[in-house]
């Protein structure tokens, strides 16, 4: 099988390359390489996936149209996976255009390339901040989600709904994945593990918002990945559209989390309380039996045993 990976030098990218490439899956991964974090960091993912035999990086920003097309009529791609984005809620207060192009015209490209070089199937990232402040919990994809309280919930949001088009009007399966919170080894920089770590470790205070009164549904990179495998790989029949959430299914309270980073670092961390912040949420919490009923998806990997792999992942690759 033949996959498009766009994002490949991403935090959920790069994992998902790695597992896939290593099972003899031909994978194609596109990134634009862009600086909202340390272009370093994402050009060392790729370093790591440089010497596998089945995968290819092709350097492409998904907003060029005619680069895009030109990918898919040179690869006859099975599938696509479309994890590229303009990621984080609070930067998307300050940088609305780089959403807008990355998420909305970024991803129309991806759906009309899938659409004219027959593509079967079309994973894409949505996100858990389609649900804004909801107090229907957890969180279920029955629910109607119309009230986003950020940009970059809204550009999510705008992209089931452009899937659902084009499986409607052009018969393109699209599956919809609903994330949240991913963290572990290689992760963002701008995620609370990563934050908090490295604060920790130069002897930094953490910003701690709400006051700590914060719950989030933690979700362990390999989970993710295990999610996304099943999905790509499952004979299961779907409706031509469908959204899953893929997440732990537990909420972890927010201090209960930095106290796994605490023990992980073996170092207490200096907490800086902060009131909510404009776009944030006070919990989510995921419904995964969706996925679970089709292709048995079951995350099992503990906040706990998640912070201690992603602390020896930072030690080793900061040298601390």
């Amino acid at each position: 099988m033949k996959i498009l990976i766009t994002g490949a030098a991403g935090f959920i990218g790069h994992a998902l390359s790695k597992v896939l490439a290593s099972e003899a899956e031909y994978i194609v991964g596109i990134d634009n390489l862009n600086d909202y974090y340390e272009v370093s960091l994402k050009r060392s993912r790729l370093a790591d996936l440089a010497n596998i035999e089945n995968f290819k990086f092709i350097e492409a920003d998904l907003a060029d149209a005619e680069k895009i097309n030109d990918i898919f009529s040179e690869h006859a791609f099975d599938c696509v996976v479309n994890l590229a984005a303009q990621a984080g809620v609070r930067y998307s207060l300050d940088n609305p255009m780089a959403y807008v192009q990355s998420n909305v015209v970024g991803f129309l490209n991806v759906l009309e390339a899938c659409r004219h070089h027959s593509v079967n199937k079309l994973l894409y990232a949505s996100s858990s901040s389609v649900y804004g402040l909801s107090k229907e919990v957890p969180f279920s994809t029955g629910q109607r989600v119309d009230n986003p309280i950020s940009l970059y919930a809204a550009t999510k949001k705008s992209n089931e709904l452009m899937a659902h088009t084009y499986s409607h009007l052009y018969g393109l399966q699209t599956i919809g994945l609903r994330f949240f919170t991913v963290y572990g080894p290689w992760g963002r920089p701008d995620m609370a593990m990563f934050k908090f770590t490295k604060a920790i470790f130069e002897g930094k205070s953490i910003d701690v918002y709400n006051h700590g009164a914060l719950s989030r549904d933690f979700t362990y990179i390999d989970d993710i990945v295990i999610g996304i495998k099943l999905l790509l790989q499952s004979a299961a029949v779907m409706e031509k559209y469908s959204l899953f959430n893929i997440g732990h299914g537990s909420p972890v309270n927010l201090m209960d989390f930095i106290r796994a980073v605490e023990v992980a670092t073996g170092i207490q961390a200096k907490c800086n309380f902060m009131p909510m912040q404009p776009g944030d949420v006070e919990q989510t919490w995921a419904d995964t039996r969706g996925l679970f009923d089709v292709v048995g998806y079951t995350p099992n990997v503990s906040v706990e045993d998640g912070a201690a792999k992603f602390v020896s992942w930072y030690r080793s690759y900061y040298k601390v």
